[in-house]
């Protein structure tokens, strides 16, 4: 009997010891899931946007002159877009199902619903409850942490903005 426990109380503190780095994983495939989903999501709203329509942005003083400090900007890429945006984009992540990479057992997250309504693949996604509430609260603490980033990225027609804010190189760093 005595010979048995030694055994097993190692196999007990190795399981101990891989357990909190599996769910690391799961937390960064997540987060990292979540970014690139919020970007392209963000991207895919902007691009709605009639290029032709501006808003007005400045002071709406009059200055001593008589004259009025405003320019027009385009709206789809304007700070006040953007941040509408920002609230009610995570709401897009039950759209989203998770996929498993069979040799890496990394896990991506991958849109379930088409924008145009063109039929998917969906071989090999899973599409849950618990997968979609897990990306939109991943979706939201992010676009609450990064709200600047995102809105000094995408206002600038920013190349690779997903790249630029979810990769290692930066400091968000997510995936």
């Amino acid at each position: 009997m005595r010979g048995r426990i030694l055994p097993m109380l190692g196999l007990a503190f190795a399981l101990a010891a891989l357990l909190p780095m599996a769910c690391a994983r799961r937390s960064q495939d997540l987060h990292c899931g979540a970014c690139r989903a919020l970007v392209d999501e963000l991207e895919w709203e902007i691009a709605q946007v009639d290029p032709r329509k501006t808003i007005q942005m400045g002071s709406f003083r009059i200055n001593p002159d008589g004259s009025q400090s405003v320019v027009e900007v385009p709206y789809a890429r304007s700070e006040a877009h953007l941040t509408e945006l920002l609230e009610r984009v995570c709401e897009k992540m039950k759209e989203y199902g998770e996929k498993v990479d069979p040799s890496t057992h990394r896990k991506s997250y991958v849109r379930v619903i088409s924008h145009d309504g063109t039929k998917m693949d969906l071989s090999g996604v899973k599409i849950d409850g618990d997968v979609a509430s897990s990306l939109k609260f991943a979706c939201e603490s992010i676009a609450e942490e990064y709200e600047d980033e995102l809105i000094e990225f995408l206002s600038h027609e920013a190349d690779n903005v997903k790249d630029r804010l979810c990769s290692k190189r930066t400091e968000a760093g997510l995936c």
